[in-house]
């Protein structure tokens, strides 16, 4: 069986992509999740070593300990190990938009991602309307994304990105989180998508585990003090 691991559910963006990922096609896979406490002897230090030469999360691993790291990577891999589901769309020329969406998810939209960390279990409207009042470059980030995500909405008629869930919903569901808690405004095409990602059943039970955690990592929230 697959074995996944992953940081923090409230904060870990990145190994969330692929968790959903994962149940979203009712792929079998064991849950590792890791605090996030990078102090000397933390388990996150003992175990991540062994793992992943980048030390990060998400990975995804073998049973013969073969390991792929970055969620990229991670995708292609399941995609290419289950070539029975649709992870990617079938047409050649919507997998290559997806493929694009999601390369540029992974690099870009760096204002969005450092200015409205990931954190599940609370709502910060007040820092939001502030952060879209002031912030230039946020609302630049959150335009291109409602761009991006209206015209593949429209080419596919929805509910998600190329009408199925694919790897690229997946993917973009973090941002739908952010953008939530956040209160930050979209158009009423991409408000509709996010409320869809949202009840996506795989997603619900992430955000369901991350309320669970009741945990407070100092090092992910720039906005509160104390839990």
């Amino acid at each position: 069986m697959l074995k996944l691991y992953i940081g923090n559910k409230n904060y870990s963006s990145w190994s969330m992509r692929p968790w959903v990922l994962l149940a979203a096609f009712r792929i079998p896979f064991e849950e590792v999740k890791l605090r996030f406490d990078f102090s000397p002897g933390s388990e996150w230090t003992r175990v991540i070593a062994d793992i992943s030469p980048t030390r990060r999360v998400p990975v995804l691993a073998e049973n013969d300990r073969f390991t792929v790291w970055e969620t990229l990577a991670i995708t292609e891999y399941v995609a290419d190990r289950h070539p029975e589901l649709a992870i990617w769309p079938h047409d050649a020329k919507a997998r290559a938009r997806a493929r694009s969406l999601c390369a540029e998810m992974h690099g870009g939209f760096l204002r969005l991602r450092t200015v409205c960390p990931m954190n599940i279990e609370v709502f910060f409207p007040d820092v939001g309307a502030k952060l879209w009042a002031e912030d230039e470059a946020l609302r630049a980030d959150v335009a291109r994304l409602d761009a991006a995500w209206s015209q593949a909405l429209k080419a596919s008629g929805g509910p998600f990105l190329f009408g199925e869930f694919s790897a690229a919903d997946a993917y973009f569901a973090p941002v739908a989180v952010r953008l939530s808690r956040f209160g930050l405004p979209v158009s009423e095409n991409a408000a509709a998508y996010c409320d869809a990602l949202l009840a996506h059943p795989a997603v619900e039970d992430w955000i369901a585990d991350a309320m669970r955690e009741q945990d407070f990592v100092p090092e992910d929230e720039p906005y509160r003090k104390s839990r």
